[in-house]
């Protein structure tokens, strides 16, 4: 959760910046498919992967797999709406901004929880497996401990301002996610060789009773809803794109390869994690996503230069003398991103239950970022017809959607306080 701008022309609203933008800021932009690619890759390949062999483990051999490639389609359809809509000269900044910027908030807050779950649960079987073994039953009751020290990183991290403008953490990340994503299906590869046999079956973990079973698939189907779609920066991705030839063309040219690696890596690690560990298959077979709050935030708060104080260096200091003058402090900047990285950390200590936190933000953000919002901005450009066979397919398209998201967060709801009152 690193910083962001501090409410220079990058971190204003996108569509403003775009419907005021000149022809030669949009010839000095060099972005080319490959980088969006690149890019998609960094944004999409995240803690999401992890809970994907839990996922195929739920919905079994047909249902997973399935899955996965089903909401590949529906992230490659969403996608090509969405990069249709890149630039529109009579935004509508009512109701509908709102309301879109309110579940693009919850989506980034959830992040933070998500990766506040990851992250203290890799420290806490790391150092579980390096002092026990790995045959120790290391349970989830110690992440509280690695939940803190990783929220009190996080306070130092995020405030560091113009966290976007560094292009080494782009790299970094998406190192990373390759790394992490590489490790998961080497290891899985690796298990299957030992065991000598593929585990398994059709229809996934057998449970107790039916109803225990449809909400397990229901958060199946959460999470692996909430590792696919990138609606949250696919514009920002777009605007980076030169032109000629058209941004939105290049856009559907990365969307569909960078969709294409991305559900290779998921089938890839969901299935050799379940042929790997079968009924067993763990919950976690082991980015900066609070900058844009931060940047909006803070632009509301008077910019860059609101709440800034000069902190006198005492003289017995022996410092350097360029720093005896002080050092400017932003109080807002301080408070509101201390204060946001405390919330998710604490949401995070309370909900431990990573399978459940993500199938549940995954499922409830779906389809009002990934499906409506596209979907109307796209009827509306176009000027599609009131029942015309587009308009239909497109509606139709949408009511499905909507329908897989309801169910999902249901059963992830139902997962998340099944947990904490089991």
């Amino acid at each position: 959760m690193g910083g962001a701008g501090e409410g220079d022309g990058q971190t204003e609203p996108l569509l403003e910046k775009l419907s005021n933008s000149s022809s030669s800021e949009i010839d000095k932009r060099t972005g080319t498919a490959w980088t969006a690619t690149a890019h998609i890759i960094t944004a999409v390949i995240g803690s999401g992967v992890l809970s994907l062999a839990w996922s195929v483990a739920q919905l079994g051999w047909v249902g997973g797999p399935a899955a996965m490639v089903l909401f590949a389609g529906v992230t490659l359809v969403q996608s090509s709406l969405l990069a249709d809509c890149y630039i529109f000269h009579d935004p509508d900044n009512g109701v509908s901004q709102w309301f879109c910027g309110f579940f693009l908030n919850i989506n980034f807050f959830g992040s933070g929880v998500v990766y506040t779950l990851t992250s203290a649960t890799s420290m806490r079987q790391a150092n579980c497996y390096h002092r026990e073994g790995h045959d120790a039953p290391c349970s989830v009751s110690g992440d509280g401990y690695y939940m803190l020290m990783f929220g009190l990183a996080q306070v130092v991290l995020s405030q560091i301002p113009g966290f976007h403008d560094m292009a080494w953490l782009s790299v970094l990340s998406a190192a990373m996610s390759f790394t992490y994503s590489l490790i998961g299906f080497g290891l899985g590869v690796a298990k299957v060789i030992t065991n000598g046999v593929i585990k398994g079956g059709i229809g996934g973990i057998a449970m107790v009773s039916a109803t225990q079973k449809v909400w397990r698939v229901s958060q199946a189907i959460g999470d692996i809803a909430f590792a696919y779609p990138f609606a949250s920066v696919l514009l920002e991705i777009e605007d980076t794109l030169r032109s000629p030839p058209p941004e939105s063309e290049t856009m559907r040219t990365a969307s569909r390869a960078s969709i294409a690696v991305t559900t290779f890596f998921y089938l890839c690690c969901g299935c050799f994690g379940y042929a790997a560990f079968g009924d067993a298959t763990p919950e976690q077979f082991t980015r900066t996503h609070a900058g844009p709050v931060f940047a909006a935030v803070e632009r509301r708060m008077g910019g860059a230069g609101a709440g800034v104080v000069e902190v006198a260096v005492p003289a017995a200091v022996a410092w350097p003398s360029r720093w005896r003058r002080g050092c400017r402090v932003n109080v807002y900047r301080l408070c509101f991103r201390t204060a946001y990285v405390a919330a998710t950390t604490a949401l995070a200590v309370w909900f431990p239950y990573f399978n459940q936190v993500v199938g549940l933000l995954g499922a409830f953000t779906f389809w009002p970022l990934s499906i409506h919002f596209p979907v109307e901005m796209y009827l509306v450009q176009k000027k599609v017809a009131p029942w015309t066979p587009r308009w239909l397919a497109v509606r139709a398209f949408s009511a499905a959607c909507l329908a897989t998201g309801a169910f999902a967060s249901v059963g992830s709801a139902v997962g998340v306080f099944s947990s904490k009152t089991s």
